[in-house]
């Protein structure tokens, strides 16, 4: 019965409840043990016993999901060490005094703990007890040598108390955690040990001759197997114990004090068990988040030691290595050793299991980072995969990882070649299509990548031209606007009549307008300078500029921008294409002050923007006596104020050097 006043509220604890339990007989002895209910209520008891008997039963814990299972010890189940006895929450303190007693008392009393602890109703009452974690812990700290099972058992009863984080404190008040760390490294350098002997034992039984030797070596094998089984049992408990600890930061740097990391990779390398392999690996990709410990990592060289779990079969492990992968590529050397172990082939089958292929995407789009990486990318079956998602992906913009990945694919010629042969040729029509179909400016920036590539390469965009220049005049977003001026302006084909194209599309006022200082975003402006370059090698057009004014109002937005080197050297280099032609090169020598910032700009700190200022320059003295004579003093100038000042600090050091050359001087001597 409840209502709503906790007044009126008797809470009954059933402590014999379990499988075995007979329903109606405890339902009759609580109705007769509790005057508050009635006798007419014996069916409803009966009904809530049965529900709480049947949620006991579903309330297991089950797999999770990415992969890491309840680490139940194998011999938990042994009805022989138990002899038939069945854990009561009532019997705790018969419990622990068994745990005074000699190991294998120790072992059944943990035993009957650790399947009280598996039912979370106990917990609570198992923590408010005076005495039972203090006995286990005090046993874990002495015995833990003695007995494999002791020690998993009991580790288990704290591990099923580190799955509630209000918890967390019980188990850090008995320093649970840094024993599980010591009893981790032990046994691992107890392995090898047992590793050593039985090397030494196979090869002295090597002649199988010899059948003594030969059951010697068989029953050691057998031995061997069975205290591996074991050890792996009690490292999964600890390290899930650790894992679960290590969701409070500061018990995680504790951790990383003790060289956890370090645990881990030894137990990665000389460990063979799928679950427990899943678990390392679970517990290296959160640690991994953190650059210490990514460090860490690479010291120990984690990358060649994750390469037989790439593309393996088990679905869990796979995925977290993928996951932990991502996060070590953002480090440019380990980047280079997984491609170096020939990760980047090995991933790419993934793409065909739908669960692996959004985190197998990121790795790849993170190795593609490094230009000589992208190459290798033709050399594998990557690219046709990708270019088939983006053809079959739903209706909209394509998936961010995808689209980003393509892009850094499509910056290297042989890749693009790649793509342009996919469909039997098709397919490049479908990709332009599908980008001003549903407006996506990742698609179109792929395309324009692949725009800046050979002649070949190019002309078979130019039936696009109209689809680039048309997204002006429809007034499209900024960013589909960049793209499309950026895929215009790497076009830069003597073939293109790009004077109709700057009629019919009526470019020439937007780029004016864009051109302007403060009037549109820097991206967007740089794509229209580069645009006005590639314009400008058609002699009719750059009669159109000459006279639109755009020249003067590129040297308004070079004065506004002149710490923007990027700008600065491509609107240097539209000066360059203008004075090849008589018209612009009229307007910049007798109308404009540009020979004058280009002098200044041939001092920048950019090499590439002095060696087109020196270019243009150059063009201009041939042209221009007055300018000619103005150029040739100015770079007079500069190379004469450093070819004097090395003479000077010659002089200098040459004087230094004759004071200790002198000969000796009287007083009377010295004027």
């Amino acid at each position: 019965m409840q209502t709503e006043d906790a007044r009126y509220l008797k809470r009954i604890r059933v402590h014999s409840l379990n499988e075995t339990t007979d329903i109606a007989a405890l339902a009759q002895e609580i109705v007769e043990r509790c005057k508050l209910i009635h006798i007419s209520k014996l069916a409803e008891v009966e009904q809530l016993l049965y529900y709480l008997q049947t949620r006991k039963e579903t309330g297991k814990r089950k797999k999770s999901t990415q992969g890491l299972l309840d680490p139940s010890p194998d011999f938990l189940n042994d009805s022989s060490l138990l002899e038939g006895e069945q854990p009561s929450i009532n019997c705790i303190d018969d419990y622990i005094e068994l745990l005074y007693e000699d190991v294998p008392s120790k072992i059944k009393a943990s035993s009957l703990l650790l399947r009280l602890t598996r039912n979370p109703d106990n917990l609570e009452e198992m923590i408010q007890h005076d005495t039972v974690l203090g006995a286990l812990t005090r046993v874990l700290r002495e015995d833990w040598r003695k007995s494999v099972e002791l020690s998993t058992n009991i580790m288990y009863v704290f591990f099923c108390l580190s799955t509630f984080t209000q918890f967390h404190p019980v188990i850090a008040k008995y320093k649970i955690g840094a024993l599980c760390m010591s009893i981790a490294e032990h046994e691992l350098a107890r392995h090898e040990t047992w590793k050593e002997d039985f090397f030494k034992l196979t090869f002295v039984s090597g002649d199988n001759n010899n059948e003594s030797a030969v059951k010697e070596f068989e029953k050691a094998q057998k031995k061997y197997l069975g205290l591996v089984k074991k050890q792996d049992q009690l490292l999964r408990v600890a390290f899930y114990l650790l894992l679960n600890l290590a969701e409070d930061a500061r018990v995680e740097l504790k951790m990383k004090n003790r060289n956890i990391v370090g645990v881990l990779m030894r137990a990665l390398e000389t460990r063979s068990n799928l679950e427990l392999v899943i678990l390392i690996i679970s517990f290296l990709k959160k640690l991994s988040i953190f650059l210490e410990n990514k460090n860490e990592m690479a010291k120990q060289d984690i990358v060649p030691k994750l390469r037989p779990y790439v593309a393996c079969d088990h679905e869990a492990l796979c995925n977290l290595t993928q996951r932990l992968l991502l996060n070590l590529t953002f480090d440019a050397e380990l980047r280079q050793k997984m491609v170096d172990n020939g990760f980047l082939p090995a991933v790419t089958p993934i793409f065909n299991n739908p669960a692996h292929r959004t985190i197998s995407i990121c790795v790849l789009y993170h190795l593609s980072f490094d230009d000589k990486t992208r190459s290798m990318f033709s050399y594998t079956d990557c690219i046709p995969k990708l270019i088939k998602m983006i053809v079959e992906s739903p209706e909209g913009a394509i998936d961010v990882e995808l689209a980003a990945l393509c892009i850094n694919i499509a910056t290297k010629p042989k890749n693009t070649e790649i793509i342009l042969q996919c469909s039997n040729g098709t397919l490049l029509k479908q990709l332009v299509k599908r980008a001003f179909r549903f407006k996506d400016p990742l698609l179109l920036k792929m395309v324009r990548n692949m725009t800046q590539h050979g002649q070949p390469v190019k002309r078979k965009f130019v039936e696009f031209l109209g689809l680039f220049a048309g997204a002006v005049k429809k007034g499209f977003e900024e960013d589909l606007l960049i793209e499309c001026l950026g895929a215009l302006g790497n076009l830069n084909m003597k073939d293109i009549n790009y004077e109709v194209i700057l009629n019919k599309y009526q470019l020439l006022p937007f780029l004016q307008n864009t051109l302007k200082p403060g009037h549109a975003e820097d991206d967007l402006v740089l794509e229209a300078v580069v645009l006005i370059g590639t314009i400008s090698t058609d002699s009719n057009c750059a009669a159109i500029l000459a006279q639109s004014g755009i020249i003067q109002t590129l040297i308004e937005l070079l004065n506004v921008k002149q710490e923007d080197d990027e700008l600065v050297l491509q609107i240097a280099y539209v000066f360059y294409k203008m004075i090849w032609h008589e018209e612009t090169r009229r307007v910049i020598i007798s109308q404009t002050q540009a020979p004058a910032y280009l002098i200044d700009l041939m001092h920048d700190r950019n090499a590439e923007i002095r060696r087109v200022c020196d270019n243009t320059l150059d063009i201009i003295m041939e042209h221009n006596e007055d300018w000619g004579k103005r150029i040739k003093l100015e770079k007079f100038r500069w190379h004469n104020s450093q070819w004097i000042e090395m003479v000077e600090t010659q002089q200098q050091d040459d004087e230094d050097d004759d004071m200790y050359d002198l000969p000796y001087l009287r007083d009377d001597d010295l004027l």
